[in-house]
């Protein structure tokens, strides 16, 4: 029998995984409470349906960024999927391709951006882009890498651009320095495949990705770096990583098309706030100005509605994706989607609505 809801498959994914990847995919910072939080806040808004609507038709299909989809629902950036199973990032883009939703691929992946680009999406693909360190291919040439993964993303079809803007270090995460946590053999970074130095390697008594983190990634990058990035491309900005009113009109002032409120699950500051906490401020500050979408914490289809009548455009979904992926592949990451699909539709006609749009904050007490 398949799972009934997100947590049974979560409770079955422990077993196909072994101890070092069960732990970096469930770990967040510290002492984890942001990691809890994205949850538990979800229980402090309360649903008042309207009664007698005809709910007999209800419409899920949406559109972000000007690009229809069928679901309110993305499927968040998530590194080093090969570890829940062989197919990694090509098999959760053949789910999202039949579910005709985004996904959006890790700079991070263990699938390159060639691989997934190949799964002839029904939607669209963004790629999540964490700025390296000054790499030149030649002396002239700023930002090199950052810059060929760009390119590569818009040669290939990707449509939109995730700039991660919360990871100048990485979060302190205990588990993953308990494991000294490190890719298998034969298992790497598939999009630096051709640059030898960028690999995660062991670090005695540390998290091998934390030290990558602390090496690599640039900590040095600010507003101006955005108005840089929207140079390479003619690709839309999403800034992913607010959480913050004034944050958010800074990327509106610099050119965003998107903003995703997120606390990078958990997985960076400890002690930060919720993101389904955050969001009205942030909704309120952009002022239609840009798309606002939000991730952490989602396992019910009630979290949508919760998060959509607070003014998000859509949801970005994250670890549920590999515990499908984990016990069943491309189909386990297809039964996640539509579980929250199912779940989504039936508190709409039971709060009175028949599209999102009738999704209001009216539906929402806290």
């Amino acid at each position: 029998m398949k799972p009934l809801n997100l947590f049974e498959y979560e409770t079955q994914a422990k077993k196909h995984l072994s101890q070092m990847a069960w732990d970096y995919y469930v770990s967040g910072a510290g002492d984890e409470i942001t990691l809890r939080k994205n949850r538990t806040a979800f229980e402090d808004f309360q649903l008042r349906p309207r009664m007698l609507v005809d709910v007999s038709q209800r419409d899920l299909s949406t559109q972000i960024l000007g690009k229809s989809q069928e679901l309110p629902i993305l499927i968040a950036p998530m590194a080093f999927q090969c570890l829940a199973n062989p197919a990694g990032e090509i098999a959760t883009a053949k789910a999202a391709t039949e579910m005709g939703i985004i996904m959006v691929l890790s700079t991070m992946a263990t699938k390159s951006i060639e691989e997934v680009a190949a799964v002839k999406q029904a939607g669209n693909q963004w790629f999540q882009l964490y700025v390296h360190r000054d790499r030149v291919a030649t002396p002239s040439e700023y930002r090199g890498l950052t810059k060929s993964l760009v390119e590569r993303a818009y040669h290939n079809g990707f449509q939109a651009l995730c700039l991660t803007v919360d990871a100048p270090l990485i979060g302190r995460r205990e588990r993953d320095a308990r494991n000294q946590f490190v890719l298998p053999p034969g298992m790497g970074l598939a999009n630096f495949a051709t640059w030898n130095d960028l690999k995660i390697t062991q670090k005695a008594g540390e998290s091998g990705l934390f030290a990558y983190f602390a090496e690599q990634l640039d900590p040095g990058l600010t507003w101006a770096d955005v108005e840089w990035l929207r140079s390479l491309s003619p690709l839309p900005l999403v800034i992913k990583g607010i959480l913050r009113g004034d944050d958010a009109l800074r990327a509106v002032e610099h050119g965003a098309d998107g903003i995703i409120v997120s606390n990078h699950g958990g997985r960076q500051l400890d002690g930060a706030i919720a993101t389904i906490n955050a969001l009205g401020e942030i909704v309120t500050a952009a002022g239609g100005q840009a798309e606002v979408l939000m991730d952490g914490g989602i396992r019910r289809g009630t979290d949508i509605l919760k998060a959509l009548a607070l003014g998000a455009k859509a949801v970005l979904v994250g670890r549920p994706i590999l515990w499908g992926l984990a016990v069943a592949g491309s189909q386990g990451v297809q039964h996640i989607i539509e579980l929250l699909r199912d779940e989504l539709d039936l508190a709409m006609a039971l709060t009175g609505c028949t599209t999102l749009q009738d999704i209001h904050p009216s539906l929402i007490q806290s």
